[in-house]
């Protein structure tokens, strides 16, 4: 690893943890710079995972001394994300994920449009109105693609645990950081199994992660549902973008 290599690992990490904490979407920067100095897209995928795991675990932590993480709400969901998750990942170890990320590119793009209508839905808590089966299932659907491609999938949780929880976009962003902190370690176990995960760049990777997610939770809590909600918008569409052409 050159110290250009580092640098940029560094300086994406940093991006990358800041708008994956705050929204999602951050992969579409580190992928990028993974796949070029690993070689290997794949191996780029599962490498990621080792950075996403130990900023999430640092942004939930100053999500909690905020006490914005709904534990019980993640209990709830935590299952059947878990194991859509492993599903994902084993998938993503033996098949390429260029098609499905442009097919993600447009669900984004709809997660963008909903931001700016109605925008008070993603600002005030509101009554869950998820019900079972069909939240175990809807959990299971983004696990499944949170392991298979990583991605974009904070925008996805966003959407469903804001517009179908009911939480505010605070709280949003803390159950989907804590759920991501949870299910990531057995991800990481299904990639490096097939031989897809280097250490040594995934820690370069996950200093500027953990800083840039850690500084992103404490924004959070200082500025409130309204100010994330502009941050989410940017993101959703930076991410639409990198899905679908590059």
């Amino acid at each position: 690893m050159s110290a250009l290599d580092f640098v940029l690992l560094v300086l994406g990490g940093m991006a990358s943890g800041f708008i994956n904490t705050l929204a999602g979407g951050g992969s579409a920067i580190t992928i990028p710079i993974l796949t070029e100095i690993l070689g290997d897209v794949n191996v780029a995928n599962g490498t990621n995972r080792i950075a996403i795991m130990l900023a999430n675990i640092g942004a939930v932590a100053g999500f909690q001394r905020g006490k914005a993480v709904p534990w019980d709400v993640v209990r709830k969901v935590a299952i059947p994300a878990g194991v859509g998750a492993i599903a994902g990942a084993w998938v993503a170890t033996i098949i390429s994920a260029g098609a499905m990320r442009r097919v993600f590119a447009v669900v984004i793009l709809l997660v963008a449009l909903s931001v700016l209508y109605r925008p008070q839905r993603w600002i005030h808590e509101r009554e869950d109105s998820l019900r079972e089966p069909w939240r175990s299932v809807l959990f299971f659907a983004i696990g499944w693609y949170g392991g298979f491609l990583q991605a974009g999938v904070g925008l996805l949780w966003l959407t469903a645990l804001v517009l179908g929880g009911g939480l505010d976009l605070v709280r949003g962003n803390a159950a989907k950081v804590a759920l991501i902190a949870i299910y990531t370690p057995l991800t990481i176990v299904v990639f490096a199994r097939a031989a897809q995960v280097d250490v040594a760049v995934g820690a370069v990777l996950a200093i500027g992660q953990v800083s840039g997610a850690v500084l992103a939770s404490q924004l959070a809590i200082a500025k409130g549902a309204a100010w994330v909600r502009w941050v989410l918008l940017g993101a959703a569409i930076v991410a639409a973008i990198r899905l679908g052409f590059f």
